[in-house]
């Protein structure tokens, strides 16, 4: 059995750059791709799961799946005809569900050959099962190939991933921190994302050296993690390592994974963006890139209307520029967008008028029929231009809607004040009771952040609040949830600095940012995080670290992440010249946290 590894590669690319060339090798029978004819790609079906779709769906549109020769692309449990003179090309997960589907087609000879894709490592009994359905029905030979793709992430951006889409709520907040959740919860949760981790590392072909706080699941991960790495190191005929020798144990180039738990930092989830992608996410559907505006009109049976899809793709240039920016540089840009397409379409129509009254003297007719044909090549381009500022300006009405309906911006002002300890200019309590401001889910986020980040509130302050947010029709679970927590935190604080610094609501974005910035230059506040590398030999439990400084890093958060910090890290690269991937282990808005921390808080009453 094979099994993919990108070791031979010099250089690191990039999270989604390596897993789309490795989906494309797998999609072209897992054969290198410059040895792929290009001019006439071998046609072939691709079936896969729910998780090898999610996993596929933002790396590759079907235009492209189709350049590669995927004629169909189907659901493995779905309802599939049999195809007997084309070859299948299998991407899922190996579960025993799968496995006796995929015994079933195998059975049933539905295609003319099988290339078996695991998204995780096959354990050898369902191989077993594999093999056993193709020697009831004579069919060997049909199976061509079987690979560990080890591609268990989602790649959402260059530099950001995913654990997965779907089935998430053993990985989320919630699911780490409800009361009713037994030892094996939480080794299902481990597991899961030491998974995930491990194929992004076997994907970019480097072992990386593990930073987390002690204490918590972030602990419990990085000790799976830096196990199950060890264990593959030391079997050096199967390693899939093998590019990253003994010899670079100490190298420079070697990335720095930063394994956190969400509950460092539970304001950042709550808080109101102000940049174009995290407020997408914040206000309408968005999902593996892909984004839907809902109309305000109801259908005649009463359901809200299906709205339009957005697809937002890594080669819209607008977007890749943009989707960082504040909202109202957006804004402006969009109108700017739309004016060069509008001055450009005038200078193609200007000069067909000059072309069609010229004279028709040799010279001047070949400079005007190569000024039009330059015209008309621009045309495909300028309508790829106009179709991407019609998405935008759909968009950017859309947020701009709820901005104005909702006074996002004021909301966004005074919780940007509260995090960085500034005077609010109303007071939270004010706001709260103001019928004009906002919702009462807005409302709930103010406060909710306000109470994290306040050190000492009494308890008739607290009773206020929650009764202004009652009467304002708000659902006041989570503020249950949060008093104990920090009633949990506080009495925990002696026992590490890192839950004492949270007791001391010092935590916040920057404060996360910041604890990046110091593990990835290596200062000594961070001297108790604990220290793992799958390369020495012998680990020494609280033996000094050795003090690197980190050209790339990984940031991983346990329990969920979001846009918001997502951005403020890579406008952290721009700023230090340094290289951060960032993963999650659940990708919510503050809707969703919210709901977690409702839940949370309906649980322990």
């Amino acid at each position: 059995m094979a099994s993919n590894s990108f070791a031979d590669l010099n250089e690191r690319a990039d999270v989604r750059s390596r897993q789309t060339e490795a989906i494309k090798r797998m999609i072209n029978f897992n054969n290198p791709l410059k040895t792929v004819n290009t001019e006439e790609p071998a046609w072939k079906v691709l079936v896969y799961d729910k998780y090898g779709q999610d996993i596929i769906s933002p790396i590759m549109s079907v235009p492209e799946l189709r350049e590669h020769g995927v004629t169909l692309h189907l659901q493995l449990h779905g309802k599939r005809d049999q195809v007997t003179d084309v070859p299948a090309i299998y991407f899922v997960l190996p579960t025993a569900e799968n496995i006796a589907r995929i015994c079933e087609d195998i059975r049933s000879e539905m295609y003319e050959s099988y290339y078996f894709n695991f998204i995780t490592a096959v354990p050898r009994q369902r191989l077993e099962e594999l093999a056993t359905a193709a020697i009831d029905v004579d069919t060997v030979t049909t199976i061509s190939k079987v690979v560990d793709q080890y591609q268990s992430f989602l790649s959402l951006e260059d530099n950001m991933f995913l654990v997965r889409q779907h089935d998430v709520e053993s990985l989320s907040y919630y699911g780490i921190n409800r009361s009713d959740a037994q030892d094996t919860d939480m080794e299902v949760m481990r597991d899961s994302i030491v998974e995930s981790l491990f194929a992004l590392f076997v994907t970019l072909g480097t072992v990386p050296v593990i930073r987390c706080p002690r204490g918590n699941a972030a602990e419990m991960v990085a000790e799976a993690l830096d196990k199950r790495i060890r264990e593959n190191l030391r079997d050096t005929r199967n390693s899939l390592f093998t590019g990253d020798t003994a010899s670079a144990q100490f190298s420079f180039q070697r990335p720095l994974l930063i394994l956190l738990d969400r509950s460092i930092d539970l304001a950042t989830p709550l808080h109101h963006s102000w940049t174009y992608q995290a407020l997408i996410h914040d206000l309408m559907e968005l999902s593996l890139n892909r984004v839907t505006v809902r109309g305000d009109e109801a259908t005649t049976a009463g359901a809200a209307s299906q709205g339009k899809t957005y697809d937002l793709s890594s080669t819209d240039q607008f977007w890749q520029k943009h989707r960082g920016s504040a909202f109202p540089t957006v804004a402006d840009s969009v109108q700017e967008a739309l004016k060069e397409y509008q001055a450009a379409g005038e200078r193609v129509k200007e000069l067909k008028t000059s072309t069609d009254g010229a004279d028709d003297s040799g010279s001047s007719l070949a400079q005007n029929t190569q000024k039009l044909s330059s015209a008309i090549g621009s045309v495909p381009e300028l309508l790829e231009k106009k179709k991407a500022i019609d998405m935008h300006t759909n968009l950017a009405s859309a947020l701009l809607d709820d901005i104005k309906d909702r006074k996002l911006d004021m909301f966004f002002d005074a919780e940007e004040k509260i995090l960085s300890k500034s005077s609010l200019d109303r007071p939270v309590l004010e706001v709260i009771q103001d019928p004009e401001a906002g919702t009462a889910a807005d409302k709930l986020r103010l406060f909710l952040i306000y109470y994290l980040m306040t050190s000492s509130m009494t308890d008739t302050d607290l009773d206020q609040h929650v009764e202004a947010l009652t009467n304002a029709g708000a659902d006041v679970s989570a503020v249950t949830y949060l008093k104990q927590w920090k009633a949990f935190t506080k009495m925990a604080a002696p026992a590490s600095r890192a839950v004492s610094s949270v007791a001391s609501s010092s935590f916040s974005l920057t404060s996360m940012i910041k604890g990046v910035k110091d593990l990835v230059v290596a200062d000594k506040e961070v001297d108790d995080y604990r220290y793992l590398d799958p390369k020495i030999v012998r680990r020494v439990d609280g033996a000094q670290p050795p003090r690197t400084l980190f050209r790339e890093a990984v940031v991983f958060l346990v329990g969920g992440g979001n846009y918001i910090e997502y951005q403020n890290l890579q406008d952290f690269c721009k700023r230090s010249n340094k290289k951060i991937t960032y993963g999650v282990s659940d990708l919510v808005n503050a809707k969703q946290f919210i709901d977690q921390l409702a839940r949370l808080g309906a649980s322990s009453r």
